[in-house]
């Protein structure tokens, strides 16, 4: 349930919903659909801790997988390459255990 994994979260990720596995042979409308819940938005982050981080995986589908309003608010805090991933999440898990 996305709704009980944010509530109080300190990161948000997502990723690109094309490339999520098996996701890449459904049809496109039949993907969105189903990640539909999944979906960064205003009512998510609500749920989340007020300084909650934001992470995206570059390209962005606003619109879908992050609304455009949660993409520009949190701007800064997305990446741009997808190898920068892992090196990423290894920082912000090694902030939060400090």
């Amino acid at each position: 349930d996305p709704r009980a994994a944010a509530e109080g979260a300190d990161v948000l990720v997502t990723d690109s919903w094309s490339s999520m596995g098996r996701a890449r042979d459904v049809d496109p409308l039949q993907r969105q659909a189903i990640f539909q819940p999944y979906q960064l938005n205003d009512a998510l982050l609500a749920l989340a801790a007020p300084d909650c981080l934001v992470q995206h995986c570059l390209p962005a589908q606003k619109g879908q997988e992050i609304t455009r309003a949660v993409f520009e608010r949190h701007a800064g805090q997305i990446f741009d390459e997808a190898e920068n991933r892992l090196h990423v999440q290894k920082a912000i898990l090694a902030m939060l255990m400090e």
